[in-house]
């Protein structure tokens, strides 16, 4: 049950990268570390491409999706396995402006039957798991990137209360 502690599967066709905060055009801690944990897997698996899913907020230069895909590509990702969604401003957003994305514009098909993985950080996993199957995701899985130990039991206590508005707001849509 403990989604933030399970590896991903070594076939994933897709990744979705869940946006962070970008200071400026500067990517933060957490996002960095969600960018490492997806340069390390799409290194070691060259058919797997990635959906880089934020928007653009409040004291950002550029969206998360652009910083991130700026970030990939100095990491050795080739442009051509990344693609950007750069409208949301929520998780439940990423999800599903990243399914739409992907189905309509990217190898003309759907995430419904494919592989996908959700990058996000370990605290996170639970809730962006839970979102993308009330969406409709299929074959979704958690691959977590760690957090900052510090903060981490912040974290854990705010997503407790996240999920639980998770299960009573969110419905499938």
């Amino acid at each position: 049950m403990w989604a933030a502690g399970k590896q991903p599967d070594k076939d994933l066709e897709v990744l979705i990268v869940l946006g962070a905060q970008v200071r400026g055009t500067r990517v933060t801690n957490s996002l960095k570390r969600r960018l490492d944990r997806a340069c390390a897997y799409l290194k070691e698996h060259p058919k797997t491409v990635a959906i880089l899913s934020g928007g653009q907020g409040r004291g950002e230069d550029i969206s998360e999706a652009f910083s991130m895909n700026d970030y990939l590509l100095e990491c050795g990702i080739e442009q051509a396995r990344l693609l950007m969604e750069d409208k949301s401003t929520t998780t439940w957003e990423n999800l599903k402006f990243s399914f739409g994305l992907y189905g309509a514009d990217f190898l003309n098909s759907d995430l419904h039957g494919k592989k996908v993985g959700i990058v996000t950080n370990d605290f996170h996993v639970c809730r962006a798991l839970m979102m993308a199957k009330k969406q409709g995701y299929k074959k979704v899985q958690g691959v977590p990137a760690s957090s900052n130990p510090v903060l981490f039991l912040n974290y854990l206590v705010r997503e407790f209360f996240a999920c639980a508005q998770t299960l009573l707001y969110y419905r499938k849509r």
